[in-house]
Parts: structure tokens; C-alpha cells; sequence
């Protein structure tokens, strides 16, 4: 009797915890199906480029790379992911014991901390291919002025909020003011540490670095010119960090006066690309009156043009990364590339649209992605590595973007 009346609770029970089961099942193993089945998008639009590999076998020449990073407090070392899925990329599998870090200072008040550079040298087995990797950190410089909204992220505020959206405000109140600062008296700052990891880099080769040092750098040495003439440059900037890079280039270029002339010529000669990881000078450019020269690509850039000795530098190629999926990122159309990225730096941009955010669909719902994943995520990306490496379009393009990727080839 018992047993008979409690039967139908005791068979309902199992069935709901059956079909639990099974949902949880189902449900895992659709969004298995959608990881494993990796169909995300890449699409890229613009001309070949070789990326850095080519520049690595040279004994001549030493290939420097600089990332810059965007918004949002940052520690030395926070590029590592990258660098070492890099060295796998380019099969440098050989790195420095120790890195060397310099405490960047202005040349005219060493009083100052303008954030620290760190370099790691990596090579292959056979000594023979050389990559320094240079990470600017610059960060410390706006974390004085974020302090102001240091209260909101204690105890007395966040625990009012839900668990989410205190993650939610914190990370806010770190990543959205950088921008505003950096339109403020911390302008300056930023750039000139910027050119102070960009001197840097061109002065002085692995053996010649300090360690450990408060230390100025100065374009003038004759060191400096040698080296930007003779080797190979690139940076990987991320959000904020591309503005902070095209502004650097342009002020240097700017400042390097008659005393320079030497380091002047080589800048002139030199192409330096640009790796933008989840660009966003569109947005930055918001409020921001034009360059001093735009819209004329033709009188500065071309052998023939009627300015061309007056150009920064021989070509800047652009590869700007965006995500659809991160809500901070955009294209850089041509007509925005005319009008406010000045003529001097001979701009040639490249827009690769790809989610490194897996894209899943929401149970009928529509498609979803993480937009924090699509705003960081690039750093994890093969194919985002792959192409910085190796490039599209040419003999030594990486499986993974010949595969993975859809180039609509731009010519002129």
C-alpha cells in the first residue's frame, strides 16, 4: 500500500531527473559541437603583407617589435601570452634567461616615472634567427588619477551591488577613464613614453641595453640612426595603445629637429607596420580636431609627389583587427584613413574582421558572444598570431590563415 502510493512520486522524480540529465546532456554536447566545430570568422580585406617572419634570418639586422597595451591597469609581463604563442609561431624556441627592464624617465625630468619597458630576446636553436620583443607598460601613469574612484570599488559601495554587476563596475571603473586621461594632462606623459621605449629600441641592441635601470633615452646619439636605418621595427598595439602609437610617431616625427637630421632620413626611408588588436581610432578620434596634414597622400607618399621629402616614413602599414562580437571596436574605412590619419605617415590599411569570441547559438535565442572575450581575446587567437608572423598573400602564409581565412585581395 505504501509502496503503490508513493509510486507515481517516486516514478516522476526519476523521470525529471532524467530528462535533467538529458537536457544538461544535450546541452553540453550542442555547445561542444559549436567549440569543436570551429567555423568563426575571418575575413580580410587589403593587400598582401609578409608579417615579421621575413625580417628574422638577416645577421645584418635585428628584427625589434614593440607592443603597447590599452586601457585598464596593466603589469610587466602582461604580453606573455603573445610572445610566447609568437616564438611558437616563428619557431623561436631559444629565450633569455632574464629580461631586461627599464624604468622610463623623461631626458628632461628625471624625476618622472613614465611607466617601464620590458625586453626579452628570443631565438631559434640555431642562433641564427633573432627577435627582441620590447612591452611598453605605461599604465602606472594614469593610475594616480583613477585613484579618484578608488572608494567606489571598497566594501562601504560594492557590496550593495549584485555579484555581476560589482565585476561589472570594477572593471569600469579601471578601463574607462584611461581614454579621458589621456585627452587630459597626462597627454604629454603617455607620449613622451612612448617615444621613450620607441629611442629605445632603435639605440641600442641586446648587449647594450641596461638592466634593471631609471634611465633616459636620447635620439640624438649616433647609435640610434645606425639602427633604425639597418633594422626592422613593428608594433602590436591593443585599443587605447594604437592612438598612443599613431600620436608617438606623429610627435616624434615632429620633434626630431636639425641635430637629428641623420635619425630624420632613416625614419624617411623606414616602413614600419602596425598590428592594431581590436582598433579603435574611430571612436578615439571623437572630439579631436584633424592632423595637421591631411588628404594628401599623393603629394607626400609617392616618389614624384611634390612633398615626398617631407613625409615621416616611407609606408605605415595598417592591420587593423576588430571583432563584430566587441563593442569597442571598429573598421578603419578609406575614407577615414584620408581624412584623419595624417598624410605624412603614408598610411595603407589592411581590416581584418575576425571573432576570436566563439559565437554560439543561444537555444533559439539568437547568436551570442561574450563581448569581454571579443575585446581581449586576440592574444589567444592562432590566427590572429599567425597572421602577425607570416603575413597573407605570400609563400610563407601559415596553414591556419590559408584555411581559416577569406582574403579579398585590395590592389591599386
Amino acid at each position: 500500500m505504501r509502496v503503490s502510493k508513493y509510486l507515481p512520486l517516486l516514478l516522476m522524480t526519476s523521470l525529471l531527473s532524467g530528462c535533467a540529465s538529458f537536457g544538461k546532456g544535450v546541452t553540453e554536447a550542442l555547445l561542444e559541437k559549436q567549440t569543436a566545430d570551429d567555423t568563426r570568422m575571418c575575413k580580410i580585406w587589403g593587400k598582401a603583407f609578409t608579417g615579421i617572419s621575413p625580417f628574422l634570418g638577416n645577421r645584418q639586422q635585428t628584427m625589434k617589435v614593440l607592443m603597447v597595451h590599452g586601457v585598464g591597469n596593466h603589469l610587466p609581463g602582461y604580453s606573455t601570452r603573445l610572445l610566447e604563442k609568437l616564438a611558437d609561431q616563428l619557431d623561436l624556441p631559444v629565450m633569455s634567461s632574464a629580461n631586461k627592464n627599464i624604468s622610463l624617465t623623461s631626458s628632461f625630468d628625471n624625476s618622472k616615472n613614465l611607466g617601464n619597458l620590458r625586453i626579452n630576446r628570443l631565438l631559434s636553436r640555431d642562433r641564427q634567427r633573432e627577435l627582441l620583443f620590447y612591452e611598453l607598460t605605461w599604465s602606472s601613469i594614469t593610475a594616480k588619477q583613477k585613484e579618484i574612484l578608488a572608494y567606489d570599488n571598497s566594501g562601504e559601495y560594492a557590496f550593495r551591488r549584485a555579484e555581476v554587476n560589482d565585476l561589472l563596475k570594477k572593471f569600469s571603473n579601471d578601463t574607462g577613464p584611461d581614454p579621458i586621461i589621456y585627452l587630459g594632462d597626462s597627454h604629454n606623459d603617455i607620449l613622451v613614453s612612448f617615444a621613450q621605449a620607441f629611442c629605445w629600441m632603435t639605440k641600442s641592441n641586446w648587449q647594450d641595453l641596461p638592466t634593471d635601470a631609471h634611465q633616459a633615452c636620447s635620439f640624438n646619439e649616433p647609435a640610434a640612426a645606425v639602427n633604425l636605418r639597418n633594422d626592422q621595427y613593428a608594433f602590436i598595439s591593443h585599443s587605447l595603445g594604437s592612438r598612443i602609437t599613431i600620436d608617438g610617431m606623429q610627435r616624434i616625427a615632429g620633434l626630431i629637429n636639425s641635430r637629428e637630421v641623420a635619425f630624420q632620413d632613416a625614419l624617411k626611408a623606414k616602413e614600419i607596420p602596425i598590428y592594431m588588436l581590436s582598433n579603435q581610432l574611430p571612436m578615439l578620434q571623437l572630439g579631436r580636431g584633424l592632423p595637421e596634414v591631411s588628404g594628401q597622400s599623393t603629394e607626400y607618399c609617392r616618389p614624384n609627389g611634390a612633398k615626398y621629402n617631407q613625409r615621416m616614413l616611407s609606408k605605415t602599414p595598417i592591420m587593423a583587427f576588430s571583432d563584430p562580437n566587441d563593442l569597442l571596436s571598429y573598421a578603419i574605412p578609406r575614407s577615414f584613413a584620408d581624412k584623419y590619419l595624417d598624410s605624412r605617415l603614408c598610411a595603407d590599411v589592411t581590416n581584418i574582421s575576425i571573432n576570436v569570441a566563439t559565437v554560439f547559438d543561444a537555444f533559439g535565442l539568437g547568436k551570442l558572444a561574450n563581448p569581454l572575450d571579443a575585446h581581449v581575446g586576440y592574444d589567444n587567437d592562432d590566427r590572429v598570431i599567425a597572421l602577425i608572423a607570416k603575413g597573407i598573400g605570400n609563400a610563407n602564409t601559415a596553414a591556419i590563415v590559408k584555411n581559416r581565412c577569406n582574403w579579398v585581395e585590395a590592389v591599386d
